[in-house]
């Protein structure tokens, strides 16, 4: 009795294996060109010999493929970004409404970008535009329905076990369609209030923040009667934007570090550095952190990858666990304000403001954040007895001769950022390939077999961002068609008229969303709504950025939903009233901080005089 159901897991098992390779393989290979590429024109420029036709354009094509695959290998591996931790896309023995209805909502959310996307792909096909001689855009675009698709295929198969629960998606979602196209579902306010109400109950269930963000676009979309293939267009858009490919590129370069003994060796020079001062050890940390911090793009990435390092360390020299679970959860959120920090080149792409300008504006109001931290903790335990360590030429020279490629990377990438001699996107993949050399190569920390299995993880942490970016630019842009920013800054000039309220206002705010969401999806949706106002108010862009970036540095660590504080909890087990407690006076300092940068222009715009 029981053979066909066998016979059915196993067939299902089988196609998700043969899936599971391809979409590795191509992740791999994506990665690679996206690397070598911009590699080969440094080489070029420099050897005056020609380089690969289009050769950026079709770099910014290929974060659309790392992106779609990522999100397609999240999906596989159940960790698209969500607001819950526990997993959503997996078979569970008993059946939960909630979890059974965000996994429909899900669904249907798919479904609807998957047509949207092969409508925009038929336009394209119709009116063919090339990126590049004999390659028309449309056949780059094609991985858009190919990925909403197969994102779709998997939540189908993953969700349960039970065929009976498999065949309702197709149900509902085939019931959906049919009232579409008989028209019995008509535009109006009271379904769009009913379908954005199913789809946040979703997101509470577990349902992806894509899903939220792309399932509003949908139905708001289909109110306005604007065709859906103007959100993957939206998609398309913003991944392929000219700096956009330095996201992937730096957060695989960050990966490798994280994946080495480059922590344990930059550990070494930083203890070696400030060991010796009563109370070093938490400058070690703070700093250990923040770089970290900044080459991954993710704060997340830090404490979980250093956190295992760190925690043993304080501890066994004589802090309280209060204080090192607290340096180590707020340290995490340390560096986004330095190169090449990723939501500072999103922020630039977005709010269309220099890149370089941003890093700039950041580096004063930065390295104000990280002596605030490492102050107050050398002030909060300065009674804690440290070891016995001197500080002597030859330590010194010893542990930076053994970090001295690493300790050269921060040098490779200002240089490429300042010094003129390579784009943003270049310079990125000349680190990711320097980081490879060294970490592969000259210190073999990590084997040619382990590296498949890093750039696998590394795509799928790509994958889940730029999927949210893709949708959630879709969204803003019904915003700004439907005039939302403009009516929002009516709104606020017949309320406010201090450019003072208004910063104020705008950092309470940033907080919530910084609380709320991701800092990627935060920055696509929330940006475009604040430049008029701040403009208005004669904000200048470097310094509503550094607003933007600190705020939610400090919405990581703001009770009772911060990011940073589940992470934490999570990572050293620890209930969630512990970690409040323990980030609570650390969260005090940075808000001092924040607001000082606030309302101290020149803090961020010292260096661009």
């Amino acid at each position: 009795m029981n053979e066909p159901a066998a016979t059915e897991v196993g067939g299902t098992q089988s196609f998700l294996n043969r899936l599971r390779f391809g979409e590795d393989l191509i992740a791999l290979s994506a990665f690679f060109l996206l690397a070598f590429i911009p590699t080969l024109e440094v080489i070029s420029r420099i050897s005056r010999i020609p380089g690969i036709p289009a050769a950026p354009v079709l770099v910014q094509h290929l974060t659309l493929w790392v992106g779609f695959i990522g999100a397609i290998l999240a999906t596989r591996q159940g960790k698209l970004l969500a607001l819950t931790t526990r997993p959503l896309f997996v078979a569970e023995e008993t059946l939960h409404f909630g979890r059974w209805f965000a996994r429909v909502i899900s669904f249907l959310v798919v479904i609807g970008l998957t047509w949207g996307s092969l409508d925009l792909i038929r336009w394209e096909f119709l009116y063919p535009v090339e990126i590049a001689p004999n390659l028309p855009r449309w056949v780059a675009q094609l991985i858009i329905p190919l990925g909403y698709g197969i994102i779709g295929i998997q939540i189908f198969l993953k969700s349960s076990g039970s065929r009976i629960i498999r065949a309702s998606f197709l149900m509902i979602a085939f019931a959906l369609i049919l009232l579409l196209l008989i028209g019995a579902l008509q535009p109006s306010g009271f379904f769009v209030l009913v379908s954005a109400g199913c789809i946040l109950v979703s997101l509470v269930f577990g349902a992806p923040i894509f899903v939220g963000l792309g399932g509003l676009a949908l139905v708001l979309f289909w109110w306005d009667y604007t065709p859906v293939s103007s959100i993957p267009a939206e998609s398309y858009r913003i991944v392929v934007s000219p700096t956009l490919p330095t996201l992937p590129l730096f957060t695989l370069a960050g990966y490798l570090l994280a994946e080495s003994k480059a922590s344990q060796r930059l550990f070494e020079v930083f203890r070696t550095l400030f060991g010796w001062i009563p109370g070093g050890t938490p400058i070690i940390v703070v700093v250990l952190s923040g770089f970290f911090t900044a080459l991954t793009g993710g704060s997340g990435v830090t404490i979980l990858a250093l956190g295992g390092l760190l925690f043993p360390l304080l501890r066994k020299e004589g802090y309280s666990e209060g204080f090192a679970l607290g340096l180590i959860t707020v340290a995490g959120s340390l560096g986004l304000l330095f190169p090449p920090s990723l939501p500072a080149i999103i922020f630039g792409v977005t709010a269309g403001v220099s890149v370089k300008q941003v890093f700039i504006g950041g580096a004063l109001p930065g390295a104000l954040l990280v002596l605030a931290i490492a102050g107050w903790a050398l002030h909060q335990e300065r009674k804690v007895v440290t070891t016995d360590t001197k500080l002597t030429w030859s330590s010194v020279g010893t542990v930076l001769w053994n970090a001295k490629w690493e300790l050269a990377l921060p040098v490779l990438i200002l240089f490429g950022i300042f010094g003129g001699f390579m784009t943003l996107v270049e310079t990125a993949a000349v680190t990711v390939l320097y980081v490879l050399f060294i970490e592969v190569i000259l210190y073999r920390d990590i084997t040619w077999n382990q590296l498949p299995r890093i750039v696998v993880d590394c795509a799928t942490l790509i994958g889940g961002v730029l999927i949210i970016l893709g949708v959630a630019m879709g969204l803003t842009s019904y915003l700004v068609d439907a005039q939302i920013p403009m009516k929002l800054l009516a709104f606020v000039k017949s309320m406010v008229s201090s450019p003072w309220v208004f910063l104020m206002f705008l950092n309470g705010l940033l907080l919530i969303v910084g609380c709320l969401m991701d800092i990627f999806s935060a920055i696509i949706v929330i940006v475009p709504l604040i430049v008029p106002l701040s403009t208005h108010f004669g904000i200048h862009p470097v310094h509503l950025a550094v607003i933007f970036l600190a705020n939610l540095e400090l919405g990581f660590l703001t009770p009772p939903v911060g990011m940073n504080l589940f992470l934490s909890a999570y990572r050293f087990e620890k209930s969630m009233p512990v970690i409040y407690r323990a980030t609570l006076p650390y969260f005090l300092i940075r808000l001092a901080v924040v607001l000082a940068i606030t309302y101290l222009p020149v803090l961020s715009l010292f260096f661009l005089r």
